[in-house]
């Protein structure tokens, strides 16, 4: 390879690879959309396509992004009507698909984002260039952090290899297979253990500091509490890991009693028979990969 080709290889910014598109759900974000917005217009490299999907906001969210978008052409605005009900997952993701439906296949990576951040100048480009120089990475994002007491935080409700839901990107293979994103509670867990599954990379950036403005899970309604034990089901955890996954997250969220609601979820959805997002075969992979991980923290 000459020299000027392993530069293009290295720098997307320079080379014909490179192209991202992002969907961004948003429900009656008009306090954060322009801030998120503003944040992408002065990244280092600009995205080709911005898709803003307004799911049913009864505030100004559509007139923020559609004044923005005057000045900005690659930044358009998706209506979508559904329940108010705040669930997560589902709505989340059900939004998304309606705006990646409106794009074409002409991107090397495809991102979900909310409408509550606001990222720093080189994000993009950083993800960009973790993707060229290892084909192998099928996902890569950063670290969120949260504002308390005057200072940015580290929002510390997971593993740190793993990418929050709030800004996820995906190498368009590693999209395809692992068969878009799964409109249920979980769906940004399914979607790693899944690239995993199929031999892709998951990669963390902790230099890539992400302020989430809104604290997660805000706007939950009381009848979502289940929905992570149901998750767990979903993902074919099985009852062991359930238990250790709900101490773990009802530890970081400082509130135990959660414990109890996770466990009623769980069989809740057994009870029900509900449907498992993933395969037997992927099921077994997962439970032995999340067994594996739990035995490297104990020893």
């Amino acid at each position: 390879m000459n020299t000027s080709k392993l530069e293009n290889a290295l720098n997307p910014s320079i080379g014909d690879w490179g192209t991202y598109y992002i969907v961004i759900p948003a429900h009656n974000e008009e306090a954060f959309i322009a801030l998120t917005l503003q944040s992408l217009l002065a990244q280092t490299v600009l995205p080709k396509k911005v898709v803003v999907v307004n799911d049913n906001s009864t505030d100004k969210t559509a007139e923020i992004v559609t004044a923005l978008a005057k000045n900005h052409p690659f930044i358009t605005l998706v209506n979508k009507t559904s329940e108010a009900l705040h669930l997560p997952g589902s709505k989340v993701i059900q939004a998304f698909q309606k705006g990646f439906e409106t794009l074409d296949a002409h991107y090397d990576v495809i991102v979900k984002l909310d409408a509550d951040l606001i990222l720093p100048n080189n994000y993009f480009e950083t993800i960009l260039n973790t993707f060229a120089k290892d084909p192998t990475i099928g996902m890569a994002g950063g670290f969120a952090y949260i504002e308390k007491n005057g200072s940015w935080i580290l929002e510390n409700l997971t593993d740190k290899d793993h990418i929050r839901g709030a800004f996820k990107a995906y190498r368009k293979e590693c999209f395809i297979q692992i068969g878009n994103l799964k409109p249920a509670m979980g769906w940004d867990t399914v979607d790693e253990l899944l690239s995993k599954f199929y031999g892709w990379k998951v990669v963390t950036n902790p230099s890539l500091i992400v302020k989430h403005l809104k604290p997660t899970g805000a706007n939950y309604n009381k009848t979502a509490r289940y929905k992570q034990g149901e998750a767990f089901y979903t993902l074919g955890y099985g009852f062991l890991i359930t238990s250790i996954a709900s101490a773990k997250l009802a530890i970081l969220k400082k509130k135990p009693l959660l414990f109890i609601d996770y466990i009623n979820g769980f069989w809740k959805a057994k009870a029900a028979k509900t449907p498992l997002l993933v395969t037997t075969e992927q099921a077994k992979f997962i439970r032995k990969y999340r067994l594996k991980k739990m035995q490297q923290k104990l020893f």
